[in-house]
């Protein structure tokens, strides 16, 4: 498996059979150039998960991509103008060959005055968990998981306790672009992961073979 960071939560995953993109928001950057993808999933409809200024020409560039979100986002962009394929957590995605598990359900809580709001985490051939906003561990081992490592939602204990609950043979860490100095975060999770887990922090718009 190919993957390549486009910074927050913006992954390009390559099964051999499939080009995966997920969640192209706005702190991300480097998506806009990406061809050939067969869907573009995004796990929710914050901002910094779903840029819909930048999709509609991500789209156009990608004629043969599935669009794929939770409920809400599809409605958001039906207000848009654009039509999205919406998922709940259960289904089953073949994608080109690629089976792409639907996980998890509900955003992690920012604050108890926010409302909860749909997140759906894809699960890539059982193999790559890109859990969006949330602690979602799944019932089934996991082989990469896109490890949340900055959010409003999220800290240090949580992160970590996750991380540990997920016991992945590498984590990837994503959702960096709220911190100034997310080395930190880094080390934290390299000096406090399970004893089977290694932590590779991706070079952002580089791939990487996994």
């Amino acid at each position: 498996m190919r993957i390549t960071h486009f910074g927050h939560a913006c992954l390009l995953v390559q099964t051999g059979s499939a080009r995966l993109l997920i969640d192209p928001g706005t702190f991300s950057t480097g998506f806009e150039s990406a061809t050939e993808l067969t869907a573009v999933l995004v796990t929710h409809q914050h901002y910094d998960h779903l840029d819909v200024e930048r999709l509609p020409a991500l789209l156009d560039a990608n004629p043969g991509a599935e669009l794929i979100t939770d409920e809400a986002s599809a409605a958001q962009l039906a207000d848009a103008g654009l039509t999205a394929r919406a998922v709940t957590p259960g289904e089953s995605l073949d994608l080109a060959g690629t089976q792409v598990d639907v996980v998890g359900g509900r955003h992690a809580v920012i604050h108890p005055d926010i409302p909860v709001i749909p997140n759906v985490g894809y699960l890539v051939d059982g193999a790559l968990l890109h859990p969006g906003d949330s602690f979602h561990v799944p019932d089934v081992p996991v082989d990469i998981l896109a490890l949340p490592t900055g959010a409003p939602w999220l800290k240090a204990s949580e992160a970590v306790d996750y991380l540990r609950a997920v016991a992945p043979r590498l984590a990837v860490p994503i959702h960096e672009a709220v911190l100034s100095r997310p080395e930190m975060m880094y080390g934290l999770f390299t000096n406090l992961s399970p004893d089977r887990t290694d932590v590779q922090v991706l070079t952002p718009g580089v791939e990487s073979t996994l």
